[in-house]
């Protein structure tokens, strides 16, 4: 069964740091492409960050330096470790796994960053 789950979000205080999981289950991990998106109440997705199967990394101007996407195909596993977190980084965070036409999207976690 094709399945990819979310874990690790949370409430956090403003320049905490949180660290999201995403795991994937039937399928070839290593050869996907894998994305975290966000969307946040009211407003569009947003692409987070992206790792290629060839591990080249990519961010949304408004993340780079203080996000982080890796993965660990040993454990079918893509990581977003978030830190110097602000408010406006409260969103449902979801796992999205792309290669060719074929499109797998996880449930999401929910991130709030609040005093």
């Amino acid at each position: 069964q094709v399945q990819i789950v979310e874990s690790g979000g949370g409430l956090v205080q403003p320049g905490g740091s949180l660290r999201l999981s995403c795991a994937a289950s039937g399928i070839q991990f290593s050869i996907y492409d894998m994305e975290w998106y966000r969307q946040a109440p009211g407003k569009q997705r947003e692409l987070v960050a992206t790792i290629t199967s060839y591990s080249n990394t990519n961010y949304a101007d408004s993340v780079k330096g203080r996000f982080t996407i890796s993965r660990d195909n040993a454990k079918n596993t893509v990581y977003l470790q978030m830190t110097s977190l602000k408010p406006e980084d409260t969103a449902v965070y979801s796992c999205h796994a792309a290669r060719l036409s074929t499109r797998i999207w996880g449930r999401g976690t929910q991130v709030t960053v609040s005093s």
